[in-house]
């Protein structure tokens, strides 16, 4: 541990902001990762901007994440600070005319709620959607009939030198899986969304059928980042994976789910190495058989080495 930089961040942080060798594994919906060496939960923009000037001035490697919905992490863990946007920053201001912004750490399940509660219809898309909208606007996230891109009107964000820049929704560059924020490793405080008045029954009973089908299709009950791969222009990621023999395909404890072959899942004590060879298996096998090449939409930290 770096003495004058865990001083130093205790001089704009709280203690209990600030968690030493903590295991991320607890931190991501995989539950899978070693410890990082600094665990930081800023509650304020100005924190977030001294993290940055800290760690840069340390040399202390940093990352951003919000709930760890679309992670795998190293069994070594990260040799840094991990910066989680969660409770601690995640505000949300709904105004009568259908305008919300909210912090980058609030769950959209939570947004979508507290978006539902008001009878506001047009964001009941993301109430099943695990991660946090800090990732949501980064990746543009989607499901069913919707995505971010639909609802967005702006965002506050913060570049890496820890200036605020304020974005339209053009700015924002919004595509598949894409934003500007990945372009240029911006890091997303708050986003500004408008909605519009509908029938709260009708809004609650779409978002009742949505989980539904989600129950039914995706594997819920069990450890997973999600969709593990993008979709390939003209294929289905899960389809191509089952049409390969691959449904129920394991490596120790990491698996194909057989539910929905597009989701990897940690049947339990899965290891970053074995997700890994995985996801490295299924990608050749598909490559073989189809001449299509699976991209992976889950996020990698750390050393696979």
């Amino acid at each position: 541990m770096k003495k004058y930089f865990y001083e130093e961040l205790c001089s704009v942080l709280n203690e209990n902001q600030i968690k030493l060798q903590e295991l991320l594994k607890n931190h991501t919906t995989l539950h899978i990762g070693g410890a990082a060496d600094y665990f930081i939960t800023p509650s304020t923009t100005e924190e977030i901007k001294e993290i940055l000037y800290i760690c840069k001035k340390h040399e202390v490697p940093y990352y951003i994440m919000g709930n760890g919905s679309n992670l795998l992490i190293s069994d070594q863990g990260y040799q840094g600070a991990i910066v989680q946007l969660g409770e601690n920053f995640s505000t949300i201001l709904i105004d009568e005319d259908g305008t919300v912004t909210a912090q980058a750490g609030v769950l959209l399940s939570r947004l979508a709620s507290e978006v539902a509660k008001k009878s506001f219809t047009g964001f009941e898309f993301a109430s099943g959607i695990p991660g946090t909208l800090g990732g949501a606007v980064t990746m543009n996230a989607s499901a069913y009939d919707g995505e971010m891109k639909q609802c967005i009107i702006g965002a506050t964000v913060m570049d890496q030198e820890g200036n605020r820049i304020q974005l339209n929704k053009d700015e924002l560059e919004l595509g598949y899986r894409s934003s500007i924020l990945q372009k240029s490793n911006y890091i997303l405080l708050e986003a500004t969304m408008k909605f519009t008045l509908g029938e709260q029954s009708l809004i609650y009973q779409k978002m009742n059928d949505l989980n539904a089908q989600r129950r039914d299709k995706q594997p819920l009950e069990q450890y997973s980042a999600g969709s593990t791969f993008k979709r390939p222009v003209g294929y289905y990621a899960g389809k191509l994976i089952m049409d390969a023999g691959l449904r129920g395909y394991q490596v120790g404890e990491a698996a194909v789910s057989e539910k929905h072959c597009g989701f990897v899942i940690n049947k339990g004590n899965a290891t970053a190495k074995e997700f890994l060879t995985l996801i490295q298996d299924v990608t050749r096998i598909v490559e073989e058989k189809f001449d299509v090449h699976l991209e992976t939409e889950v996020k990698f930290l750390g050393d696979f080495s």
